[in-house]
């Protein structure tokens, strides 16, 4: 008996799925390298991979990517910070301004 079980994904998804681009995905299509098919207008991919699996996935990916955006503020943060401490002391070495609580003689 065969394994029916898998679900059709759009290009676009089939290609996030596989971590392959769109182009290759059409090349396959094109070469019938996958099980596809046209469902209005749109071309559908074949995959033995379960809906819940792909969702899974999914959402792995998605807190992987939140993770990644959560690091690249702090370090964006930490480096606007370190910019605007090289800034002042530039202008203090400059003496385009005074450090706090400095007076001009």
């Amino acid at each position: 008996m065969a394994n029916t079980e898998g679900t059709w994904l759009s290009i676009l998804d089939y290609s996030h799925f596989k971590k392959v681009s769109i182009s290759t995905i059409r090349r396959h299509i094109k070469a019938n390298l996958v099980k596809w098919k046209e469902h209005e207008g749109k071309y559908l991919i074949w995959t033995h991979t379960g809906v819940q699996e792909i969702a899974t996935r999914k959402e792995g990916d998605l807190l992987a990517l939140r993770l990644e955006m959560q690091r690249l503020q702090q370090d964006n943060r930490r480096l606007s910070e370190e910019l605007d401490e090289a800034c002042m002391l530039i202008r203090l070495y400059e003496g385009g301004a005074e450090a706090p609580g400095e007076m001009r003689l």
